[in-house]
């Protein structure tokens, strides 16, 4: 096939809502001797048939037969649109429509044409419901010059009709339409985003005339046309249509989709990039973890952007693992590892003074070594795939233009060949590790155009990279339980923090589906007030309090923005610290394994959420515990914390799980303004502050307002919210978070029900209840880790050792968590690595092993 036609049909497979439509004759059927006996193609059929089913995909076939004879010939199923008479039917009922005065129009060019006929033999009359079609195929060529001649001089000039002239056929209407107005009519009905239409006659040049923008014509057979690409026969329409039905399967219900939980997570302080168990990179934003991707396969397949390699030969690798204590991942194959992990923007200097290379931003470096035959594919796709970029070969190495800021691909010895894929550019490339002496280094550098050679060895640089994360691993106080998950979860949690601001991410990606084909696909790669802090948290608990004070001038400066009204703290910021953007979907994508819409922003931004100061508070107790003192800002991020629940602590919100639902008491969001006020006295007792009676007496108040209101005797409970039956694992916070001993008879019933309602098997859900969303979800690994430790405040030590072993077995091959875990089709659900996850199998580690010194 054309490569360029191949191009033109990759990108209009892609489109949102894709109306196909085709003539009959010529097209899906090959011209006959006998009309009455045009079949379409077998290969046809099955592709017109398959693409009707897809959705988001409509088919429609558009011929100059009268629809019943169509209907009657093509024998298409009902989800084909069938529209006959150049567009004058559009159903069976059409001709009930017409007027009177039409109608006798009708019958004055039938009775017309019957008398041409009966004087010229052969010619054959074929009425429709607002036309006669005229045919003089296999007619001697002088009767039917004759024929048309008589046509063209009599009937053809009554008021009030329409001509059409195809091949070896002229057709006379009483309702002025064609093959451009049908396909008008249908875009708009179906409000389609795009057009592909094949045609062979005349009359389709009216339908290719009415194309414009993303939409695609093709032509069948020579001749002058309008279309702006062209097959040789109806076989070669009917491999064009396979083709799109091909890539837009594809498109819409994702390439193979390899598990969520076996992506590994490459981290440097910067951002973040994800990495398949066969070395391909398939998640990468840049300059920041929630700016745009420049690979997106995970979310849009190869098309979206995607950083490949493997072997010539193929197979599957042997295993994949994280070095030790550190973010760098090998794969490896027999003959082959890839050595990946992202440095840090550098200046490096030689002895004498003088640059090694300067990188404006992160690099992501990948080592090829061994002794095969590497074949590796480039195909970078700034802001989602949304801009199309040049590659262009150049010393050692590739530059990549046209997108907002310099990257270059670093890779001296290796011979690019650059094609085109479906309107972008992708680099292609086989490499001889033997004869390149073993290695191979290659280096995606942004915020530079630079293909300088780097004089410090790779070894050595990889070596630097390494030692911070390992020094830091180093000083954590780890458990014996689970130790070298607990020790990966911890690298995962500081992987996720973003040095430069101090904000943490509450997971890496967005859009990852908590159903499979569903549409609870929400946008993580921002800094949450609650995440983040349970998030440090972890790690103050592990030992290291760097990540806590990072994040607390981070809310600090938050705070300060809000121009002394604490209260107005939105429940997520970007992470620099900011109000997000609109919610927005980028529709050009297809999801992880065909889940839509993606998502960009989150309009949990804008809700209630009074739970987020009790987390903060606790961060706040527990580095001031660690330390032995409060900061100057930690005191003031306190302060603020509390007077922001005594003003509001009494409203409903939203919730810790973000519905799109009008606002309810919610007991999780009670219970954390309790502690929030409980643990700023907790830090004012331990840490010299003033009295402040007038916080005692806040904390007392929420504390039994919560306590009574909250409790439903129906259930024997504390339920998701004041005067609600549904059951909601946050409850279990009634008892976490200390309001209630682990002895009181009402947690005790409270664990006993969420267990009985929400755990199955390894995994605790977080409700039942409608939250206006269709669809399901899975386990979330949080609740699973709520409801361990539940158990061991009371006293069911071997419950919450059985569940948190289930928990562990549900990580992927390195060690990571997302956010959710499917018992029924055993894998991950959600985005990837989440931070809760990981926080809380830290939490449950931290809590077993306590109890097994006691």
């Amino acid at each position: 096939m054309d490569p360029e036609l191949r191009s033109a049909i990759g990108r209009i497979a892609r489109v949102p809502q894709l109306l196909v439509a085709c003539d009959y004759d010529g097209t899906l059927a090959p011209i006959v001797e006998d009309p009455s006996t045009a079949v379409p193609l077998p290969e046809s059929v099955a592709a017109v048939r398959a693409l009707a089913a897809l959705p988001q995909t409509t088919v429609a076939v558009v011929s100059g037969r009268a629809l019943r004879d169509l209907a009657a010939l093509s024998r298409l199923p009902s989800e084909v649109h069938l529209v006959g008479s150049h567009g004058s039917e559009f159903d069976i009922g059409f001709v009930e429509r017409l007027s009177p005065e039409l109608v006798a129009v009708r019958q004055q060019v039938r009775n017309a044409l019957r008398d041409i006929a009966s004087a010229h033999p052969g010619i054959r009359l074929e009425r429709k419901p607002a036309s006669v079609a005229v045919h003089t195929r296999g007619v001697d060529p002088q009767v039917a010059a004759a024929a048309i001649e008589a046509v063209r001089n009599g009937p053809a000039t009554f008021d009030g009709v329409t001509v059409t002239q195809g091949k070896e056929v002229i057709e006379l209407s009483v309702v002025a339409t064609h093959k451009g107005t049908a396909l008008d009519q249908l875009r708009t009905q179906l409000a389609s985003s795009a057009v592909l239409f094949i045609g062979d006659d005349i009359t389709d040049e009216n339908a290719f005339g009415h194309l414009h923008g993303p939409d695609l014509g093709i032509k069948i057979g020579p001749g002058d046309t309008k279309a702006g690409y062209r097959v040789a026969d109806p076989l070669e329409a009917a491999r064009a249509l396979a083709l799109l039905l091909e890539t837009r399967r594809h498109w819409l219900f994702g390439e193979r989709a390899v598990p969520i939980e076996r992506h590994s997570m490459l981290a440097n302080g910067r951002t973040v990039a994800l990495l398949t168990p066969e070395a391909k990179v398939s998640w990468l934003c840049h300059p920041k973890p929630d700016s745009a991707a420049i690979f997106a396969d995970l979310v849009g397949g190869s098309p979206a952007g995607h950083f490949s390699v493997a072997p010539e030969r193929g197979g599957i690798p042997l295993g994949q693992r994280y070095r030790s204590g550190t973010m760098t991942v090998e794969t490896r194959w027999s003959g082959l590892t890839v050595t990946d992990w992202l440095d840090k923007p550098a200046r490096e200097t030689t002895p004498d003074d003088s640059p090694a290379v300067i990188t404006g931003d992160s690099t992501l470096v990948r080592v090829l070594t061994g002794g095969g035959k590497a074949k590796v594919e480039f195909a970078p796709r700034p802001e989602f795939g949304q801009v199309a970029v040049q590659l262009q070969p150049i010393g050692d190495g590739l530059l990549v233009l046209g997108s907002n800021e310099p990257v270059a691909l670093y890779a001296p010895g290796v011979e690019w060949e650059v094609g085109n894929d479906g309107g972008y550019e992708t680099a292609k490339a086989i490499v001889d590790l033997s004869a390149a002496g073993g290695q191979v280094v290659l280096e995606l550098r942004f915020g530079t155009h630079s293909l300088e050679h780097h004089r410090v060895p790779i070894h050595e640089r990889q070596a630097a990279a390494e030692q911070p994360w390992k020094d830091w691993v180093a000083s954590l106080r780890l458990p014996s339980t689970a130790r070298d998950l607990v020790a990966r979860s911890a690298l995962t949690l500081r992987g996720l923090c973003h040095e430069a601001t101090g904000s943490i991410l509450a997971a890496a990606t967005t859009s990852l589906p908590e159903e499979l084909g569903g549409v609870r696909n929400w946008d993580y790669r921002y800094c949450w007030l609650r995440d983040a802090a349970l998030t440090a948290r972890a790690l103050v608990d592990l030992g290291s309090v760097e990540e806590a004070e990072a994040l607390l001038r981070w809310v600090d400066g938050c705070i300060e923005r809000t121009g002394g009204h604490p209260e107005r703290l939105h429940p997520l910021y970007t992470i620099d610290g900011y109000e997000l953007g609109a919610e927005a979907v980028i529709d050009t994508l297809p999801g992880y394994a065909g889940s839509r819409p993606v998502r960009v922003g989150n309009l949990a931004n804008h809700q209630l959420q009074l739970d987020v100061f009790g987390p903060i508070a606790d961060l706040i107790a527990a580095v001031a515990d660690a330390r032995g003192s409060v900061r100057d800002d930690e005191w003031r991020v306190l302060e603020n914390m509390v007077e922001a629940v005594r003003r509001r602590w009494h409203e409903p919100d939203h919730g810790i799980w973000e519905a799109r639902l009008p606002p309810r008491h919610h007991v999780f969001s009670k219970v954390m303004c309790w502690m929030t006020v409980d643990r700023a006295l907790h830090v004012m007792r331990e840490h010299g502050g003033e009295d402040r009676p007038e916080w005692k007496d806040l904390r007392d108040r929420i504390g039994a307002n919560v306590l009574e209101h909250g409790w439903h005797s129906d259930v024997e409970a504390y339920s998701v919210a004041y005067g609600d039956e549904d059951m909601d694992a946050s409850s279990l916070w009634i008892g976490l978070s200390g309001l209630l001993p682990g002895d009181d008879p009402r947690f005790l019933s409270t664990v006993l029900r969420i267990e009985a309602d929400l755990r199955s098997g390894p995994v605790v859900y977080r409700y039942h209840w409608d939250d206006g969303l269709p669809g399901r979800e899975g386990g979330f690994h949080i609740c699973t880790a709520w409801l361990i430790e539940a158990y061991l405040r009371t006293g069911r030590r071997t419950d919450a050792e059985e569940l948190f072993a289930q928990m562990v077995l549900t990580a992927g091959p390195t060690g990571l968590l997302p956010e959710q875990y499917d018992p029924l089709a055993e894998r991950g659900l959600g985005n990837h690595p989440q931070a809760y996850s990981h926080l809380g199998l830290i939490r449950c580690a931290l809590l077993l092993d306590n109890m097994l010194k006691q």
